[in-house]
């Protein structure tokens, strides 16, 4: 009796699965269904994807692929974070919906990376249109392009490569283009050349390394008469990369620099007047859709201040100063591991994220704990995270469907103006992955 259940259970699914018919989403104009399916959390996406054949080809449609990235970029009230612990040889991303269902919505899961036997450690180069850029922190030679949620990655060319050299990375996508592009810039010295008693090492040439991706070669762009600091890009702005400059002889102040992804040439961006971009605690972030600069300041403040108008200097504005705060999780002493953050914080207690729901500026401290503070009233929040790791470095992310081809290849296949194609190489992990068909396993 219990058998025949199951054989006539198994016939009927088997029927559902090859009718297409019958599940019901199909018979809905394209356009409301493509709106249904455009509000729901990643996570909730991605398991709609699983459920049949059609399902899977309607989320797949490349007018949804970009609906839904347009509806993710805008709604800033649930973002998407991702976690990179940086425990040496054993680097491990994870994320944090904040869209998800109430029951899931504060609960922390890894990210099994696809590379990470070929890359074990690694840093996040930048976050883009829901796909992420590593780079190997450990050889320095290899870069990849990976979409975390649907699992699809590409390994980038590899460059060149100097015996000294100190790298600067950025990833970003420019909208007038239709391109992603990787830019490497590479301070090195030929031989012994250089400052041999100077407290730090100097590294007096430059190359400037880009990348355009779906390319097989890497193109020089000549020297560069800035030396940046040694972070990757902070804000990606109007197609524009930035960092803060370093001071150096012909030019001691620090200066805010762009590298305009459409026409490949860097530019000074005006700086506001808060004198504080010549410290060495700030960093830069995007709030709103706007430019900011978050700088550190004595006994633990923090002032972020805002360009409302992008590239012109009188629209800066100080627009929080968020004062000194203790987070509960930062009472526990935790041994920091060894080399760990080899490029990240630089010292700083806290650091701007975002803004997100009943605008709330979400900040992360001392890679150890994330914070909401309220600038209307002056009060924090503890945001509490089920299985989070104990060390980490946030990247405010997209969760996106999109997928590694090249804008050009899309386009030329039929798939209309988004510059976003379907997967290239779709993950193949069975049984602890997060992606795809895989996601009911966790």
């Amino acid at each position: 009796m219990d058998l025949d259940f199951e054989k006539h259970s198994k016939r009927r699914k088997t029927k559902v699965e090859d009718d297409p018919q019958t599940t019901g989403m199909e018979l809905l104009p394209r356009e409301i269904a493509h709106d249904i399916l455009s509000r729901l959390p990643i996570t909730s996406l991605m398991q709609f994807k699983c459920v049949c054949r059609p399902w899977r080809a309607l989320v797949q449609d490349p007018q949804l692929v970009n609906l839904y990235l347009c509806c993710s970029t805008q709604d800033t009230d649930h973002p998407c974070l991702i976690l990179h612990c940086d425990v040496p040889i054993r680097n491990n991303l994870y994320f944090v919906d904040f869209a998800a269902p109430e029951e899931e919505k504060e609960k922390v899961k890894r990210i099994p990376a696809p590379f990470s036997s070929m890359m074990p450690e690694f840093e996040v180069v930048g976050s883009c249109n829901g796909l992420l850029c590593l780079s190997d922190s450990l050889y320095n030679d290899s870069l990849y392009i990976y979409n975390p949620f649907t699992g699809s990655y590409t390994e980038l060319p590899k460059s060149l490569q100097y015996p000294d050299q100190e790298v600067v990375f950025g990833f970003g996508f420019s909208p007038k283009t239709q391109e992603y592009k990787v830019i490497r810039i590479v301070y090195y010295r030929n031989g012994h050349g250089g400052y041999p008693r100077s407290r730090r090492i100097i590294y007096p040439l430059s190359e400037v390394q880009i990348l355009t991706v779906g390319c097989h070669v890497w193109r020089s762009l000549g020297k560069v008469s800035y030396r940046l600091v040694r972070r990757t890009s902070e804000a990606l702005v109007n197609g524009r990369l930035h960092w803060v400059s370093r001071p150096c002889r012909n030019k001691p102040a620090r200066r805010l620099v762009s590298f305009d992804l459409t026409d490949e040439q860097f530019r000074e961006v005006p700086k506001p007047d808060c004198g504080g971009l010549n410290r060495r605690n700030y960093h830069l972030v995007v709030l709103s859709g706007c430019l900011s600069a978050a700088v550190y300041c004595n006994y633990g403040r923090l002032e972020i201040w805002v360009m409302k108008e992008y590239d012109v200097k009188e629209s800066w504005v100080k627009k929080y100063n968020i004062g000194t705060y203790m987070p509960k999780g930062l009472k526990k002493n935790l041994d920091r591991p060894l080399k760990l953050w080899k490029n990240a914080s630089n010292g700083r207690v806290v650091r701007a994220l975002c803004v997100w729901k009943n605008d709330e500026v979400l900040l992360e401290y001392k890679n150890r704990v994330l914070v909401s503070y309220d600038p209307k009233t002056g009060q924090f929040k503890d945001i509490e995270l089920q299985g989070k790791p104990n060390w980490f470095q946030t990247v405010v992310h997209v969760g996106s469907l999109n997928g590694i081809d090249t804008p050009t290849d899309a386009y030329n296949q039929g798939l209309g103006t988004s510059p976003y194609g379907k997967l290239i190489t779709p993950c193949t992990e069975t049984k602890s992955c997060f992606c795809v068909s895989c996601l009911n396993s966790h």
